[in-house]
């Protein structure tokens, strides 16, 4: 398809997503192939694979690029997550319980603030009245 814009012809090339589709499990397979290098107890530790993922986002990212696909679409999403519930289906952290800290620490870190800036105001009106003796 050729659109012309004030004198200039681009050729705009439609994205081909049964070629993308063909292509794309060839990168889901060497991830595979280099994720049985990592201890499976280890797949939840980025750092232990993070080489690996990082090629396996860039072969994902040309092989749409090369069928003039953006990356990322949805159809590269969708096969990109098929990955993830594949490997890292069980690296689901577990909700963290927040806590209040002791009241030990709590009334200091609350109370040092309040008394400083009440000692700051005080000390600025102090001053604005004062001004004809100190300035």
């Amino acid at each position: 398809m050729m659109l012309g814009l004030a004198g200039v012809h681009q050729q705009i090339n439609l994205c081909n997503e049964s070629l993308m589709l063909e292509r794309l499990p060839a990168c889901g397979k060497f991830f595979e192939e280099m994720m049985k290098k990592v201890d499976s107890k280890k797949w939840c530790n980025l750092t232990e694979f993070i080489t690996y993922y990082n090629i396996f986002t860039q072969c994902t990212e040309r092989e749409a690029n090369d069928a003039s696909c953006f990356w990322p679409n949805p159809l590269a999403e969708s096969f990109i997550t098929g990955i993830h519930k594949q490997f890292f289906l069980n690296c689901t952290l577990d909700n963290v319980h927040w806590e209040d800290p002791p009241d030990e620490i709590l009334i200091p870190l609350i109370l040092i603030p309040v008394m400083l800036t009440c000692a700051m105001i005080m000390l600025v009106v102090w001053c604005s009245k004062r001004s004809d003796i100190l300035g």
